[in-house]
Parts: C-alpha cells; sequence; structure tokens
C-alpha cells in the first residue's frame, strides 16, 4: 500500500499521466473522445487559473467564468470582423484579459471574504449583459461563427482533431509548469502566507494588494487563453459563455480535484467530465445520478480527490516517523552496550 502511495505522489507518475495523453488518440474509441479530452483540457487550464487566486491566494473570484468568455470573445472579434489570424489575436487574448483582470482586481481586492465574492459575482453579471447588450461590438445575443481556427505548420492542420488535441495538451502542459513554478517560488509561498491570514502576511512586510492583484491578473490570462483555445475549437460563441454556470463548474472541478494542490485541477476536470459522459444516456436524470455523487464526495473528501490523498500519505509519513526513531534509539542503545561489554 505505502508503495502505491509513493508512487502515485512521484515524478515518476506525471510521467505516466503524460505518457497516457500522449498515446490517448491511438487508443480513443471514437474521435468525438478525443475531442471532449480537448475540451476538457481547455476547461482544465481555466482551472488552473482559478486555482491561483482561490487555491494558492484564497480569494474566491465567482467572475472567473466571465473572463474565459472574454478571452473568447477577444479571438472571435478579431478574427471575425477584423481579420486577425488566430495566433495573433490568441496573444491578444490573454493580454486583454489581464488589462480588465488587473482593472478590476485593483477595485474588488479592496474587499475581503465573501464581500469580494459578491462583488465578483456582479462583475461577471455585468460582462454577461456587455456580451449579450452591446450588438455592435458582441453581434449581441445572436453571438459570433465561423471564428478562425489555429493556422498550422506545415503539414499539421489544427482544424483536425488530432492535431489540436496534441496543441491544447502542450499548452496544458505550459500552464501545469508554470503554476508548479510558480507555488515553489518566493511568490506563491506569498499568496499561501495571504492565503492563511492577511494580518499575518502584512506583519511579515508582504504587500497585499500588490501580491493579490499579482494573482487576479495571473488567474485571468489563464481563463482568458483558455477561452481563446476554446474559441478555435468551438468556432461558435455566444453570451451564454459568460453565464455564472460556468464560473460554478470550474469552480466543482478544482472543489472535486482538491484546492491550492498541483494536480487537483487536472484531476477534478477529468473526473468530472468523464462521470458526466458515462450518465449522459440517462439524458434528463443523469443529474439525479450525478448530484448525490458530487455532495457525498464533497462530504467526505472535503479537500479533494488529491487534497485528501495527500493529507492521507502525510499523516501515515508522520505516524511511521516516531516508530523508526524508536527503533534507532533501540539500536543505538544495543549499539552502545555492545561496545561497552567488549571494552570490559
Amino acid at each position: 500500500m505505502d508503495r502505491i502511495a509513493n508512487f502515485f505522489a512521484s515524478p515518476a507518475m506525471k510521467v505516466v499521466l503524460l505518457a497516457f495523453a500522449l498515446i490517448f488518440p491511438l487508443i480513443a474509441g471514437s474521435e468525438y473522445q478525443i475531442y471532449v479530452m480537448a475540451l476538457a483540457f481547455i476547461w482544465a487550464i481555466a482551472v488552473y487559473g482559478l486555482n491561483i487566486i482561490t487555491g494558492f491566494c484564497g480569494q474566491l473570484n465567482l467572475a472567473h467564468g466571465g473572463f474565459f468568455a472574454i478571452g473568447a470573445y477577444v479571438v472571435a472579434i478579431l478574427t471575425v470582423d477584423h481579420g486577425w489570424a488566430f495566433w495573433p489575436a490568441f496573444v491578444a487574448s490573454g493580454v486583454f484579459s489581464a488589462v480588465f483582470g488587473f482593472l478590476v482586481g485593483i477595485v474588488s481586492l479592496r474587499l475581503k471574504e465573501h464581500y469580494f465574492a459578491i462583488f465578483t459575482l456582479c462583475v461577471g453579471f455585468i460582462i454577461y449583459l456587455l456580451l449579450d447588450k452591446w450588438e455592435a461590438l458582441t453581434h449581441g445575443s445572436l453571438g459570433i461563427i465561423n471564428i478562425a481556427p489555429p493556422e498550422g505548420f506545415g503539414l499539421i492542420d489544427f482544424t483536425r482533431t488530432i492535431p489540436f488535441y496534441y496543441l491544447v495538451l502542450f499548452f496544458l502542459v505550459l500552464a501545469i509548469v508554470l503554476v508548479s513554478r510558480i507555488s515553489s517560488s518566493l511568490v506563491g509561498r506569498t499568496f499561501l502566507a495571504i492565503r492563511i491570514s492577511d494580518d499575518l502576511a502584512q506583519s511579515l512586510g508582504i504587500n497585499l494588494m500588490r501580491n493579490k492583484v499579482l494573482a487576479f491578473v495571473l488567474s485571468t490570462v489563464y481563463a482568458g487563453l483558455a477561452g481563446g483555445l476554446y474559441a478555435g475549437v468551438v468556432r461558435f460563441i455566444g453570451p451564454a459563455e459568460a453565464e455564472v454556470v460556468h464560473t460554478f463548474d470550474i469552480i466543482t472541478y478544482l472543489l472535486v480535484g482538491g484546492i491550492g494542490t498541483l494536480m487537483g485541477p487536472l484531476v477534478g476536470t477529468m473526473a468530472i467530465t468523464w462521470l458526466t459522459q458515462a450518465v449522459q444516456s440517462f439524458e434528463e436524470y443523469r443529474m439525479i445520478v450525478f448530484g448525490p455523487m458530487l455532495v457525498l464526495l464533497v462530504i467526505f473528501m472535503p479537500k479533494g480527490v488529491v487534497g485528501t490523498f495527500l493529507t492521507w500519505r502525510g499523516r501515515r509519513l508522520a505516524s511511521k516517523a516516531p516508530a523508526k526513531e524508536g527503533q534507532t534509539r533501540v539500536g543505538d542503545s544495543a549499539t552502545s552496550s555492545k561496545e561497552a561489554s567488549d571494552n570490559a
């Protein structure tokens, strides 16, 4: 059991997951499954963004789905209405999300706890209203169609499902690596200090506003870029992309996987996505099946799948440490007694 636990917590597990992701198109039963997995990867990128501001910094942003929609609309508007190629528009989606996130952050992050959450919920609703009512810019409730797909390189055509799958996988791996670097850096430790206590962090000389805004902007960049990729694969978007239900979906993925963990966003997104696909045959009854399962998971695993596993493993290692220490002391005492008798 300990060997299995150590394997799941080791870098080798990440290598196995990457290898499985690379060969998935070869073992998938249909092209539809590859398409679903690519969409799940896109949502996982957005979940990693929420994990930065909520999991690391402790600020619940209920406008995260709105920033996802902003990234998608930036790509759609620039490619359809202004004739941009996908890649410049994709970069612009990250830049615009960062700028808008900075403007929202410097206002909203002056609030704390549930006041901040309520404010961002209102921001998300405002984003939805702008996308729905500003017809001159966003095409209103009709949405935008014929969005330009990512341009390929040489013989690689990203309009096909498998090449696009690998493209999204590349961005997902890049997102995970960047989050890993952030979490192990001084900036990441600063975020964790803020999550524990604002007063404690401030007493240590941490600039609360600057670091909160930084975390907020990073999270919105993740959401915006994920939205840009989503627009490139779906090629049609509407104001519904900014509805708060998408934010709650992202929060659900994060809760199931484990808030503040490195692999939690990926595990939660994959688990919920494929569980939803598994019960899809129940049609209108699928939420009756899916809902209680989610409630039970949150009750018995409040730290998420990954968080609960890491907690269990930490307690097991901690319980073994005193036993090993006691065995070491007994061994040292026996050695000392033997040396004393030999000297006598």
